[in-house]
């Protein structure tokens, strides 16, 4: 008997050691929400646009989802819009979806300045795939097919997002592919919501410009929390407000076919980030 308890003592450790780590980040496509892309680490959650939703819209914009520090939430929220309610995610249930996106930007997509103007892909993202996935990272791209920009200008974009946890920020590297320029220039940036008037501090650095401001999307609930914003472009040439006062951006040149490199991030003033100064030093420590 004590041999058979001594081995079962052995097994079960055995069992520990072999379960499978815990995931700190998620990524992956939603056919089930209009063709969403998800994706979420242990801090910050949010989402692109697909196939499913163009015309509701046609964006590039990144969706941010403000949560609580702690566990990964998306594969949740999406049960919850499914099995409860379409409008779930608009619900505090620890966080919630309550960022404003629209045409635009959104929370650090990035596309082509030209003639003062951002010039959007015609449509949202077409396909993806998986480069990496593990418990503590995953990479994924989307793929934006060829639009005309302006006329003589064809583009298209393959964007490689890589989520790691304990950080507020996802890297890109986006890939622009163009004809009828010798270069290009790309902006990345952050929707000022100036219709809404939500925006109550902003920061432009040489490299980064960030935004600390009220809920922009109120539709379904109030929001008493903050939400932080930013865009980290350690090679921009220039930062600026568009001339419409929609968008604060970090811009770059390109020539075809070579990676632009930038992070996102994004914060809740219910989690560990509570004020603007808190945000402003993770995006300029």
């Amino acid at each position: 008997m004590k041999r058979l308890f001594i081995a079962l003592v052995a097994l079960a450790a055995l069992a520990a050691c072999t379960q499978a780590p815990e995931k700190k980040v998620m990524a992956r496509f939603v056919p089930e929400r209009s063709d969403d892309f998800v994706f979420e680490n242990n801090l910050i959650a949010g989402r692109f646009y697909g196939e499913a939703l163009e015309g509701n819209p046609t964006s590039p914009g990144v969706d941010i989802w403000v949560k609580l520090p702690g566990k990964l939430v998306a594969d949740e929220w999406y049960k919850g819009f499914l099995t409860e309610s379409d409008e779930y995610y608009h619900h505090d249930h620890g966080g919630k979806d309550c960022y404003k996106v629209a045409v635009s930007l959104g929370g650090g997509a990035s596309a082509p300045f030209i003639g003062g103007e951002l010039r959007y892909p015609a449509t949202n993202y077409r396909s993806w795939n998986i480069v990496e996935e593990t418990p503590e990272k995953v990479v994924f791209t989307l793929h934006y097919p060829e639009w005309e920009a302006v006329e003589g200008v064809k583009v298209a974009l393959d964007k490689t997002v890589t989520v790691v946890p304990d950080t507020y920020f996802c890297g890109v590297e986006d890939i622009y592919t163009f004809t009828g320029k010798d270069t290009l220039a790309i902006a990345a940036g952050i929707n000022v919501h100036a219709a809404q008037e939500t925006v109550e501090r902003e920061l432009v650095l040489p490299n980064a410009v960030a935004i600390w401001e009220h809920a922009s999307d109120q539709t379904f609930e109030p929001e008493d929390g903050m939400l932080g914003v930013a865009v980290v472009m350690p090679e921009a040439d220039v930062t600026f407000i568009t001339n419409d006062g929609t968008h604060l951006v970090a811009c770059k040149k390109v020539i075809s076919g070579q990676p632009l490199h930038y992070s996102f991030g994004s914060c809740w003033s219910k989690g560990d980030v509570k004020t603007a100064e808190d945000w402003f030093k993770q995006v300029h420590p």
